[in-house]
């Protein structure tokens, strides 16, 4: 049966995104106003906590429950830490000496390390630095730095990525616009030296839209975000088995989701943002 969603909060007059659940609540962020929105169910409390992101967009939390960004524009083309006492630290901003392209989304695996996208969308290229659009990953060090590596060296324009729970498998969202461009699901396996193997297609969107933001449930099934009004089936969820089989999927009231998140004290909702600037909701069976 498809899930019901309802609107939650918004629309807030540009995109809505990065949603990720903190214990209590769920944080997401308004690009354009570089915002990030902290909205609690228990209360039904909206709040601003953070201002001046530089058109922040994914976002994720340590094991300590520290806040991370991908700052995407502005004066950012960065990925970085908000501590509490409000400073930020940059975890990178830049790859063998040039600017990030405007890193997307982002997230941890078990061993800490922090794994980011890095395309670039829209036609304005002229202060792009490098020649390539890849996954990176940062790795801590004893000191407090951040060593940064490419992972991909076969993406054209990356976005939402997920780790699968047994730490073996990345999943990257390929979402470039345009004719004979790729919109598929990825999955890469991790090898046992850190690096990536040969990829897999698990899913071809095209020519519709394709997945934004995707999560894991606790099965290892992939839940996507993709679709719009334009064409094709409609603005969905899908969720996909580890194979890529589509195991359901489940129609939006928002023309173009962008990111998703599991939520609430039992993990039990799902948690929605889009193009247009929604926050949206459903309980899951």
């Amino acid at each position: 049966m498809p899930w019901q969603f309802e609107l939650i909060a918004g629309p807030f007059g540009g995109i809505t995104e990065g949603p990720v659940w903190d214990g209590y609540a769920v944080l997401f962020t308004n690009i354009e106003n570089s915002l990030i929105y902290r909205y609690c169910p228990s209360t039904e409390d909206l709040t601003v906590v953070r201002g001046d992101t530089n058109n922040g967009n994914g976002l994720t939390l340590d094991q300590d429950k520290r806040l991370y960004c991908c700052e995407g524009g502005g004066e950012g083309r960065r990925v970085v830490r908000y501590n509490d006492d409000g400073t930020t630290d940059v975890i990178a901003d830049r790859f063998e000496e040039k600017r990030l392209n405007s890193p997307n989304d982002l997230v941890f695996d078990q061993q800490g390390r922090l794994w980011f996208t890095d395309p670039r969308y829209g036609d304005y290229r002229d202060d792009m630095e490098l020649d390539h659009e890849s996954v990176y990953r940062c790795d801590p060090q004893p000191d407090g730095r951040w060593t940064i590596q490419r992972m991909t060296y076969d993406t054209t324009c990356p976005n939402g990525l997920v780790i699968s729970p047994d730490q073996k498998t990345l999943y990257v969202a390929q979402s470039k616009y345009g004719d004979n461009e790729s919109r598929e699901l990825l999955s890469y396996p991790i090898l046992d030296d850190g690096t990536l193997g040969a990829y897999d297609v698990l899913h071809n969107f095209y020519p519709h839209r394709g997945i934004d933001g995707m999560r894991v449930d606790a099965a290892g099934n992939i839940v996507a975000t993709a679709g719009w009004e334009v064409s094709g089936p409609g603005p969905m969820i899908y969720v996909f088995a580890p194979t890529g089989r589509v195991l359901s999927t489940h129609p939006l009231p928002a023309h173009r989701p962008t990111n998703c998140c599991f939520g609430d004290l039992d993990l039990h909702s799902l948690y929605v943002t889009s193009i247009e600037g929604h926050l949206l909701q459903a309980r899951l069976k």
